[in-house]
């Protein structure tokens, strides 16, 4: 098959788009992508089979939510001038267009008219999302105008992928008919994510986050107990990979709470670079807000890091106790940098814990990886193409626990 992905994201580091990409081009399907690029970055690449195509460069340094529209608004219109004109000569057989936002799926407007099926693949679930992003009323009209957006984008698509099994249940309910949505959690490719060497001998005790810096991951709970953590853990640090609206803000904190010989900030890395350094860890953090947004989106950093052998502290949210119980992570409650120094500390100082968890977290994992779930999405696209009704050849769901 041809295929093209429509991403509003960096390529290198969106781990969902590359799984996708480099698992059909490895199976001899012919792969475009086109993407956002990072200043300095080449407008072309070939990694891995994929043919990269980076269309608009990106910086995050958004105010508000009429900058970041007006660069979403610049992209789809690149996006749909580039798809005609290559679809008119690749004739491509899908386009697998990711959100946010919804409506880049409209920029295959004209590919959809000319005979290539449309996917959907809602990474976040956008009214929530701007809602807790923008401070938005989710009684507002604005609120009510994303979901009109959701419905007639998810309508016009020709199937539609969720990133998690919650959100599935809320887009069938609302806007989605069940027959043509399928849950997909971000799986870990076990070809990138899985145990290494420690080679790392500086006797620190290194706490971990790689992603992005927004306001709803709540990582001042992560810097706020470093002080709580260093009369038992003299040597901790915490490292934080990755670039957003917060990271000022957290940077900031570090200087106020004096902790700069602590808190170490560092550049996004690609994917494959960065579970490298991940795997180097002793500690990963998730600390995202259970009163925002965040309650119901799914880290994929959890499984990640499971599959690297690197045990996890992890926020009471809904969704990460929907797939994980104790006998995997650590949970602590939500906004109490005490209890995050304490799950912290049980686990740097409990070695029979944390080896249980990670034999645990690492078989986990495995069952959940995408090794075991890619068929779903293969068999999702060439259903599609060959025009077998959808009851019968495509996926409704995908695994659970």
């Amino acid at each position: 098959m041809r295929i093209c992905m429509v991403t509003y994201s960096f390529y290198e580091n969106d781990n969902r788009v590359m799984r996708y990409a480099e698992t059909l081009a490895a199976r001899g399907d012919t792969v475009d992508v086109i993407s956002l690029r990072r200043p300095g970055q080449a407008e072309k690449g070939h990694p891995h089979g994929v043919n990269v195509y980076r269309l608009q460069e990106r910086s995050r340094n958004e105010r508000g939510k009429f900058t970041y529209l007006w660069r979403i608004l610049r992209f789809f219109a690149a996006a749909a001038a580039w798809l005609t004109v290559h679809h008119a000569r690749e004739k491509y057989d899908i386009i697998h267009v990711h959100s946010v936002p919804d409506f880049l799926v409209f920029a295959a407007t004209i590919s959809k008219w000319m005979g290539a099926k449309l996917v959907l693949d809602i990474h976040d679930i956008l009214p929530e999302l701007y809602a807790s992003k923008f401070g938005l009323s989710q009684q507002g009209l604005l609120f009510r105008m994303l979901l009109f957006v959701e419905r007639i984008s998810t309508a016009f698509a020709d199937y539609v992928i969720i990133a998690n099994h919650l959100w599935r249940e809320r887009l069938v309910a609302r806007s989605v008919p069940a027959e043509k949505c399928i849950a997909l959690m971000n799986y870990p490719d076990q070809t990138i994510f899985y145990p290494r060497e420690i080679t790392r001998k500086d006797g620190k005790f290194v706490l971990l986050y790689p992603g992005t810096l927004q306001g709803f991951q709540r990582l001042d709970i992560a810097v706020r107990a470093l002080p709580l953590l260093v009369k038992d853990l003299p040597n901790v640090e915490l490292h934080l990979y990755g670039e957003g609206d917060a990271k000022n803000g957290l940077i900031e904190l570090t200087r106020q709470l004096g902790l700069e010989d602590r808190v170490f900030f560092h550049a996004p890395r690609p994917i494959r670079e960065i579970a490298e350094i991940m795997s180097q860890a002793d500690l990963g953090v998730v600390t995202k807000d259970a009163q925002s947004f965040a309650n119901e989106a799914q880290s994929t950093k959890i499984l990640e890091f499971m599959s690297l052998g690197v045990s996890v502290v992890v926020t009471d949210t809904k969704i990460e106790h929907y797939y994980f119980d104790d006998s995997l992570v650590e949970f602590f409650r939500s906004g109490d940098e005490r209890d995050f120094a304490r799950a912290a500390l049980r686990i740097a100082t409990d070695a029979d814990l944390r080896a249980m968890r990670v034999t645990n977290a690492s078989r986990f994992a495995a069952e959940h990886s995408w090794a075991r779930a890619q068929h779903l999405y293969l068999d999702m696209l060439d259903g599609l193409v060959r025009k077998t009704p959808a009851q019968k050849a495509l996926p409704q769901t995908s695994p659970l626990l």
